[in-house]
């Protein structure tokens, strides 16, 4: 088969119409060879021709889309300086943008015998990895536009592919639990029901299941274990793996575009599913392992691992920095993706040892013309020294807010000394974004993600309930801040059954009514439950999955939800750009934000230093929102006063005089989710008046002018 030159740039497969150009870096390879697979597994090789700098290419013409291939990579094996280089190990291309098949686990995929570390192992890994796919580029989309939603008015909704839909009853069976559908019209009409704006999708990078789990007959679920930065996992598709994954998640975001809502990629660039310096030769590895790898100083055999997994990537290299803005560009360009969450983020701050705000990193997002008008949304901690990083990304960046999480339970669990911080977070976190000039969207607030209870859980367990992982119950958080109300678990307890729905409504009524940029986890609109587990991400099963037969007997808190997103789309004074001033308002007497206790007097230092604390009424002023609308009008909006009551024992609360509002109209109750009893409660909420909150229950009530 004649090859041509080609191009080094850009890596990876690019069809042009009439062939495709294949392109790789490797520093330490003598000679690449590119094998090509025909239907019957027939394998061809051809050595890439050209070389510029570190990049080998060649240009195949007649070779198109569907074609599938890999790389073999001749060059310097010696493990103890870092060099694992091996012909016999078929490799993924880095920038592959389709992956045909799944790891059949053999010990030829690794570079040794077992039980003999220092040996090598000379037998091929083909008939027992994944392959890379030439894929068509072009794809119809139409009139797609971006929906581009402002952050204060981004509701988002974490959710993953296949355990979202796999159970649907009325989505075609062979379309659950894939990218289609997740763009089926019963899906979107669901997600815009509920009010969401953006939905962020756990992993869709190519992944691979550990054999460690498909040994003990489980997969990696959540899929953060990627192989493949380019290519959507292929698991998710039911049009087939040979590029029209590609075009399927295409089509989903198109879709889920013409409904107004965003699509945001969990993603994982922190470390690859290579693992640790006993894992397998699927890759970056075996191409040029010192450059993608952050190897130990002085032990180049092991590798600096920050995140659990065994390894991390190279973000002191070019190349690995190269191909993660590369990765980004083209989700953005190509897939049209809106914004994307960093697993770990904080591991690809670490040029050296701390974690450094003014990392490579961040520089070239920063100045990258496309990836900095996307959303970036940072989970910022790993598990190195000095991993967590809440509050402390710079501008441009949001971060899911730990500290948010970590309150709101406690809060509503009843623990001493809450209220202040509870103070805090409700408002935006200032103590954490406001010193860097960031403002109250730089909070991603959440109360549950998919790594910990659900919700439903989180009030039905003290305990996590693993078992079914098979590691004795030792793996997942301990310390979850839950609280099983009475009783561990499922319960006939009709008294028990009613507080742990209120307390599901008090915990999502903070989240959709505080500063800041709400997350809410997929199906805890639903009731979802995992039974206990906490650590559901080897769980592909019913354990995992949103239970459709089972969400119509939670409608009340479905419809519960999507009443209050309404009430925050409705109202800018829950979704403020600037953070209160806790002053007077220009022509009034009244603050922006007034925090009374429940007597209707002014909170005071010793009111908020009491650990017993645990009610406080929180006026939200609408006439003191510092921003103007597009057409440079002061924004006005109604005023708001929240009755919180986080303790035991139903408080009854005077509400404020007539300076803060003529008269007020029972909006949500917690302990009312339906308002049956608002007409009549409703007579008491005059200035002055006496207003009883339920036991561990919020009241919102709305001033109108």
């Amino acid at each position: 088969m004649d090859i041509w030159p080609g191009s080094s740039y850009p890596l990876g497969a690019t069809y042009d119409g009439g062939g495709t150009n294949f392109s790789i870096f490797s520093e330490v390879a003598h000679r690449i060879e590119l094998c090509l697979f025909d239907d019957s597994g027939q394998e061809t090789r051809i050595a890439l021709p050209e070389r510029d700098g570190f990049v080998w290419h060649g240009y195949l013409p007649r070779v198109g889309p569907g074609q599938r291939y890999a790389y073999r990579v001749h060059g310097p094996y010696n493990p103890p300086s870092g060099l694992r280089c091996n012909p016999n190990k078929l490799l993924l291309d880095p920038y592959a943008k389709a992956i045909d098949g799944r790891i059949t686990w053999n010990e030829a995929l690794f570079a040794y015998r077992f039980g003999n570390p220092d040996s090598y192992n000379d037998e091929d890994s083909a008939p027992y990895a994944m392959t890379s796919v030439v894929i068509n580029p072009f794809f119809d989309w139409t009139d797609d536009r971006p929906p581009r939603i402002p952050y204060h008015q981004t509701v988002i909704y974490e959710a993953h592919v296949r355990g979202m839909t796999i159970s649907h009853p009325r989505i075609p069976s062979d379309v659950r639990g894939t990218y289609a559908g997740m763009a089926h019209p019963v899906m979107i009409k669901h997600l815009r029901d509920l009010g969401v704006t953006a939905v962020e999708l756990m992993p869709v990078h190519q992944f691979v299941h550990d054999s460690t789990l498909m040994d003990r007959g489980l997969s990696n679920y959540w899929g953060y274990n990627t192989i493949g930065f380019f290519a959507p996992h292929n698991e998710y598709a039911c049009f087939g793996t040979r590029g029209q994954q590609v075009q399927e998640f295409k089509a989903m975001v198109r879709a889920l575009h013409r409904a107004g809502i965003e699509v945001i990629l969990d993603v994982v660039y922190n470390h690859t599913a290579e693992g640790n310096h006993l894992g397998p030769t699927l890759s970056f590895r075996g191409i040029d392992n010192g450059a993608y790898y952050r190897l130990v100083e002085g032990d180049e055999k092991h590798y600096y691992d920050t995140t659990g997994t065994g390894n991390s990537l190279n973000v002191r290299h070019p190349e690995p920095l190269r191909l993660i803005m590369d990765s980004l560009r083209y989700w953005v360009t190509e897939m049209h993706v809106d914004g994307f969450r960093f697993d770990l983020a904080a591991t690809l701050a670490r040029e050296f040892h701390e974690v450094d705000r003014l990392a490579a990193f961040f520089d070239l997002v920063n100045q990258d013309p496309v990836v900095s008008q996307v959303k970036l949304i940072a989970e910022p901690w790993d598990v190195g020294e000095g991993g967590y990083q809440v509050g402390r990304f710079p501008p441009l960046w949001t971060e899911w807010n730990g500290k948010y999480r970590d309150t709101v339970r406690d809060f509503w669990r009843g623990e001493p000394a809450t209220l202040a911080e509870f103070a805090s977070r409700f408002t935006g976190s200032s103590d954490l974004y406001e010193a860097d000039n960031r403002r109250p969207i730089a909070s991603i607030n959440f109360v549950t993600a998919h790594d910990g209870f659900t919700l439903h859980d989180l009030v039905s367990y003290n305990h996590k309930h693993n078992e079914e992982n098979g590691e004795d119950n030792r793996d997942g958080e301990s310390h979850n801040r839950s609280w099983n109300c009475g009783v561990e678990g499922p319960t006939e307890d009709g008294k028990i059954i009613a507080l742990r729905e209120r307390q599901k409504r008090n915990m999502l009524t903070t989240l959709l009514l505080s500063q800041g940029v709400p997350m809410i986890s997929h199906g805890d609109e639903l009731g979802r439950t995992q039974n206990g587990n906490n650590n559901v991400y080897c769980q592909d099963s019913k354990i995992s999955w949103v239970d459709w037969d089972d969400a119509r007997h939670h409608s009340v808190l479905t419809e519960f939800t999507a009443a209050l997103t309404r009430l925050r789309a409705a109202h800018p004074v829950f979704r403020r750009r600037r953070f209160f001033q806790g002053r007077p308002i220009r022509g009034s007497n009244i603050d922006d934000v007034a925090w009374l206790r429940p007597d209707g007097q002014q909170m005071s230092e010793e009111d908020w230093n009491a650990g017993f604390a645990k009610t406080v009424a929180i006026f939200l002023n609408g006439r003191g929102i510092p921003e103007r609308d597009h057409l440079g009008e002061r924004i006005i909006d109604d005023s708001f006063l929240l009755l919180v009551n986080a303790h035991y024992r139903p408080i009854t609360f005077t509400l404020p005089d007539a300076a803060y509002g003529s008269s007020w109209e029972i909006v949500v109750d917690t302990a009312d989710p339906l308002l049956a009893n608002a007409r009549r409660r409703q007579r008491d909420a005059v200035p002055g008046g006496r207003l009883r909150v339920q036991a561990r229950a919020m009241v919102v009530l709305r001033c109108q002018y």
